[in-house]
């Protein structure tokens, strides 16, 4: 059997509330007093959303036709794949570079949304029925349905950037941002490929995913609050606008044309619990960290938690993680600083590991009512969790790149 091939992260492009690129971020983040939100507490009351910052997006998608075609989900990926690039100093690679994308299913017409709600109300259903068929038939546009593609993204990435290896999309919440990387790392360790770009992105500031996320009771109501103050009122996340992408790339690969790793990626484990049995999303990590372990080389284990605020999964991910803090674990919650990005926010979160490696540094306590009261000095090794707020596990574990 061919050993496993080692894989770095190579390059990240990242865009949150607190900016863009790895520099702002380390800043914000590692800095001794810690950073402070930044918040939009009134242009969705009764939700706050973590806003995005204003970008230039002229650096990354150069033609403006391309930007007008692009909805702004995709405008936000398609700059931060490009930054992920450029960190990686992979321009010249991206015709032989693997493309790996965790989206979401498009934006709605939300004017026409609204137009359909007020018409049918409280009509009778043999009314509302072919009045509905009329409405949409008269109003939606064909490129609106296409929108709905989330391989738009992938295919927009691979316009403007001319990444043009194999191409895989994946849908399903922040499952299928875990799967990506989970997917891409694969195949890199098994051989087949050098080279992969994997992220994806979320637009916070949308009113149709406020009020999806909202009737599924994931949302958190009302003044922000950090995540740990929202568990004794049910829980509940606050949207996080952001894109993160990574250059995943072969260790052999990387030091043969210079490049530095950031940190290794050792290793992704993904998996589904039967939540409604209640402490089952907590065994399930605790068997993904008995695959991953062995793989450490050990010392001190610093963790990225990706919890969002949701209920049961921040009580379940509480409760996997207070064996690793019995165990000497440092824990950091980045979502109550960064909000929550759905598909965005596992790579986001693999990316601020990879920094605190890459940088001989830890973060200090980012929500004191969670994290470990340590201050963030060097970790060995670096254990990032993925709770879905609805369902799906997963772990990814972040050594020194050597």
């Amino acid at each position: 059997m061919t050993a496993r091939r080692e894989v770095w992260i190579t390059g990240i492009g990242l865009v949150t509330s607190l900016g863009e690129g790895a520099e702002a971020h380390w800043a914000a983040l590692a800095a001794p007093g810690g950073a402070k939100p930044v918040l939009d507490e009134t242009s969705f009351a009764p939700f706050a959303v973590h806003p995005l910052p204003a970008l230039d997006l002229d650096r990354q998608i150069p033609k403006k036709g391309d930007q007008r075609q692009m909805e702004p989900w995709q405008r936000l990926g398609t700059y931060a794949a490009g930054l992920a690039i450029d960190d990686a100093r992979a321009r010249a690679l991206v015709a032989d570079m693997h493309l790996v994308v965790a989206a979401g299913g498009g934006e709605r017409d939300v004017a026409v949304d609204e137009a359909v709600i007020a018409e049918l109300a409280g009509a009778p259903p043999e009314v509302a029925g072919p009045r509905l068929n009329e409405i949409l038939a008269a109003n939606l546009r064909p490129t609106l349905f296409l929108a709905q593609l989330s391989n738009l993204l992938a295919g927009n990435i691979s316009i403007v950037h001319g990444v043009t290896g194999s191409s895989r999309t994946f849908m399903g919440e922040e499952q299928a941002a875990a799967d990506a990387v989970r997917i891409a790392h694969l195949r890199l360790a098994e051989g087949r490929g050098e080279i992969a770009l994997v992220g994806g992105a979320y637009v916070a500031q949308r009113w149709d995913m406020l009020l999806l996320y909202a009737a599924g009771g994931a949302l958190w109501r009302g003044p922000w609050a950090p995540i740990s103050a929202r568990a004794a009122r049910g829980g509940g996340f606050v949207g996080g606008g952001m894109a993160a992408f990574l250059v995943l790339e072969t260790a052999e690969h990387a030091r043969a044309r210079g490049a530095r790793g950031l940190a290794r990626l050792a290793g992704v484990a993904t998996d589904v619990a039967h939540r409604r049995e209640g402490g089952g999303a907590a065994a399930v990590a605790r068997a993904l960290w008995d695959r991953l372990a062995p793989r450490s080389g050990g010392g001190r284990l610093g963790v990225i938690s990706g919890a969002s605020g949701a209920e049961p999964a921040l009580g379940e991910e509480r409760a996997f993680l207070a064996g690793l803090g019995a165990e000497g674990a440092l824990v950091r919650t980045p979502g109550s600083l960064l909000g929550h990005g759905v598909e965005a926010s596992f790579p986001a979160h693999l990316a601020l590991g990879a920094l605190a490696l890459a940088r001989g540094g830890f973060y200090p306590p980012l929500d004191p009512g969670l994290d470990t009261p340590a201050p963030g000095d060097a970790v060995d090794r670096v254990l990032v969790t993925g709770f879905g707020q609805w369902r799906g596990e997963a772990l990814a574990l972040l050594e020194p790149a050597a």
